[in-house]
């Protein structure tokens, strides 16, 4: 369990649903979800009928990474800001923000059925059209513009692109030093690579809505009329920021390469709907993508517990996809 995750039981769970909803309607049951390693996170059932998901920050003593600070927040911003304003996105209902000195940062959605994107390419299902419904909803959500780049809340934002990303680079460099997290290169060399290189990110101009989690367990699908699965939702996106769409074009690919892939159903919808070439600036972009993606999941390892006992595909793994992202941009 992450030192982020609140333990809470059946009892803490009735409070915060009483302080969302007031003293009707009661809990019937309750249980914790598993998969996600920031919040704790619990489905709940009512007695009127309804199922809901509860999500609760950290409490206040609990060190974070920079881009951490008010995620509960940031995702009841996000939620609010897709059923505004790309609503055939599926997501999940917000049902009540709270913030309170004693129960900290929570909020209480509607439950979407179904099961992970992972969970089917798990066991052999073809996701052909569940992820074509996936590229084409995440096109969606990039129709939204905002009026900077980067995070929200105080945290790494500028007013172009290739600034904010800098910015972001250097609270994840600044957090692995607070952690002493061990880099693949000495930081300083990772921090020139990129600057050498963030001049392509000049090319995008406008600050579109990024999920920027969008790997296949926070994708939920249902079996269509024809037995298919079909998209059901998107959720956790907490850490949504503002940026270049190609940049949620990572995560649904995690440890391959998008560029490689053109056939992919994700990537071919998308390009369908709003087409970009795969030329070598794209590339480019691409690898940064993957580097600031792959050092956050490096950097997070500490403040979440994570050990080469939990989890040692991280320690193995990362560094190498780390050190390849690194090699492309020194031979560049």
């Amino acid at each position: 369990m992450s030192p982020t995750q609140r333990r809470l039981d059946p009892d803490q769970v009735r409070r915060y649903v009483a302080a969302s909803l007031g003293p009707a309607p009661r809990v019937t049951g309750c249980a914790p979800l598993t998969g996600g390693g920031f919040a704790a996170v619990w489905r709940v059932t009512l007695d009127d009928g309804r199922t809901v998901v509860l999500k609760v920050g950290p409490p206040p003593s609990v060190p974070l990474l920079r881009y951490e600070r008010d995620l509960i927040g940031a995702e009841a911003r996000y939620l609010r800001l897709v059923a505004e304003r790309a609503p055939t996105v599926p997501t999940p209902p917000l049902l009540h923000h709270g913030t309170d000195p004693v129960l900290g940062d929570w909020l209480l959605t509607g439950f979407l059925p179904g099961r992970t994107l992972w969970e089917l390419t798990e066991t052999g299902v073809d996701t052909d059209k569940v992820e074509t419904e996936f590229g084409a909803a995440l096109a969606a959500l990039h129709d939204i513009t905002g009026d900077h780049y980067g995070y929200d809340g105080g945290r790494a934002c500028a007013d172009t692109w290739r600034g904010a990303y800098l910015a972001m680079v250097d609270d994840m460099l600044a957090d692995a030093a607070d952690w002493r997290v061990p880099l693949p290169v000495p930081a300083g060399r990772l921090r020139e690579l990129v600057e050498r290189h963030a001049h392509v990110l000049d090319a995008v101009r406008r600050p579109a809505l990024l999920h920027f989690d969008t790997w296949a367990g926070n994708v939920l699908a249902v079996d269509g009329p024809d037995g298919a699965p079909r998209l059901s939702g998107l959720v956790d996106g907490e850490r949504y920021l503002w940026g270049d769409p190609l940049m949620d074009l990572v995560s649904p690919q995690l440890f391959r390469r998008t560029e490689d892939e053109p056939d992919h159903p994700v990537v071919r919808i998308y390009r369908t709907i709003a087409p970009f070439p795969l030329d070598a600036a794209v590339r480019r972009r691409l690898g940064l993508y993957r580097l600031y993606l792959y050092l956050l999941m490096t950097v997070e390892m500490p403040s979440r517990g994570i050990t080469a006992e939990s989890e040692p595909w991280r320690v193995t793994r990362l560094p190498e996809l780390l050190d390849e992202e690194l090699s492309d941009l020194d031979k560049q």
